[in-house]
């Protein structure tokens, strides 16, 4: 996704991630008294009173399944699952607030059962799985396993997170070697024992950022320093050894991404990342997107879903394309604050457009409205110390 700053980016991927939460923790952790925790549009009063909804489609084991659900502040009002099978579609469940659960023949016994224990303000999807519904679990296991959100807020659990599968014998040489093919000199990676408080906290955000607790209270709090890490930097005769405190940002990003990017190609999972470029050259990011985009690097098909500003990831008539032009999507803000996503593809570019600089020019909208002459005025005043 491509756009302009506060366009709605960011908001597109943690919708993602708030739908997680919900399907993941809404029934062990909510309270039959304390309504639904949703975020609302903020720009428009009104927007509180409509309901939010949420629709996913998925493959599962070859079948396409899907997943909506509608919700206000109070309670479910709607919810859905459907799989196609053989293309046509196939009742899971479907639920409306104050109506009997809709379930497929055979397999209302279990669905009733669920139906008791599943609390208005808690998804049915949620309870399914606490009693171990056979068709339903698979579904709820996708969002635990399958689908990870890097953010800037989540930094420090990634760095956990990395530091975690380095500890591992069975993903330590492939971590490694993504760090190593970035540029940046690393040898290798030492890490030194840790403290168990440290150690706990490493490990609940590790756990956290993979969704298998809930972020009820946000990440632990964990500095780089703490994770024990030691990188060897390839010298002019030996290697040389630094604290990670002396690190680059650019290193310390690409440290919090290799992570995720290997759990993602390694499970064939969905990584949402925002800003993919951020402290990053743009050619290091388009080899990440390479790697989504390389079947022998990706056999399960795991997918990269990301936010950008740089250009050059949309790449130019005269050099080869990170993404297809059907993978390319824009965000634009609407007057009264809403956000417009749209696919490249709506707007019918010619193959050998230079798609890169025709975005900058404004070709495809998605790009700030910055006057040149409300920026001279604001130097004028700084100038006069603030006084017109």
């Amino acid at each position: 996704m491509f756009g302009a700053n506060a366009s709605g980016k960011t908001n597109l991927l943690k919708a993602l991630s708030d739908l997680r939460e919900h399907v993941l923790f809404s029934f062990r952790s909510g309270h039959p008294s304390g309504g639904v925790r949703r975020p609302s549009f903020r720009l428009d009063p009104a927007a509180t009173e409509k309901p939010t909804r949420y629709e996913i489609d998925i493959v599962l084991n070859g079948v396409r399944h899907e997943y909506g659900v509608v919700m206000n502040d109070q309670h479910i009002l709607h919810e859905w699952a459907y799989r196609y099978p053989h293309g046509r579609a196939a009742l899971l469940f479907e639920r409306k607030h104050g109506q009997q659960v809709d379930l497929p023949v055979g397999k209302r016994s279990l669905g009733r059962a669920i139906e008791q224990i599943a609390r208005p303000n808690a998804l049915f999807l949620s309870a399914a799985a606490a009693g171990n519904h056979p068709d339903l679990l698979p579904l709820y296991e996708w969002f635990g396993q399958n689908l990870m959100l890097a953010e800037a807020s989540s930094r420090q659990a990634r760095w956990a997170f990395t530091t975690q599968l380095l500890r591992e014998d069975a993903s330590r040489e492939q971590v490694l070697a993504l760090l190593r093919a970035a540029d940046l000199g690393i040898a290798d990676v030492k890490i030194r024992p840790l403290d168990p408080k440290v150690m706990e906290r490493v490990r609940r955000a590790a756990l956290i950022l993979a969704g298998r607790e809930e972020d009820a209270e946000g990440f632990p709090d964990i500095d780089v320093t703490e994770l024990g890490l030691v990188l060897s930097h390839q010298g002019a005769k030996d290697d040389v050894e630094f604290n990670v405190s002396e690190e680059s940002l650019g290193t310390l990003v690409w440290l919090g991404l290799v992570g995720p990017v290997f759990d993602a190609l390694r499970s064939g999972s969905v990584l949402l990342v925002d800003e993919l470029e951020s402290s990053l050259h743009p050619i290091l990011a388009a080899r990440v997107i390479g790697l989504f985009q390389d079947t022998e690097a990706n056999p399960k098909g795991a997918q990269l879903v990301f936010s950008s500003h740089a250009p050059t990831l949309l790449g130019n008539a005269s050099q080869p394309r990170p993404l297809g032009r059907d993978q390319i999507w824009f965000t634009e803000k609407l007057t009264d604050g809403r956000s417009r996503l749209y696919p490249l593809s709506d707007l019918s570019p010619r193959q050998e457009e230079a798609i890169g600089k025709r975005y900058l020019t404004g070709r495809y909208g998605a790009t700030p409205i910055v006057s040149h002459e409300e920026f001279v005025e604001v130097a004028r005043l700084i100038a006069a110390g603030g006084h017109q």
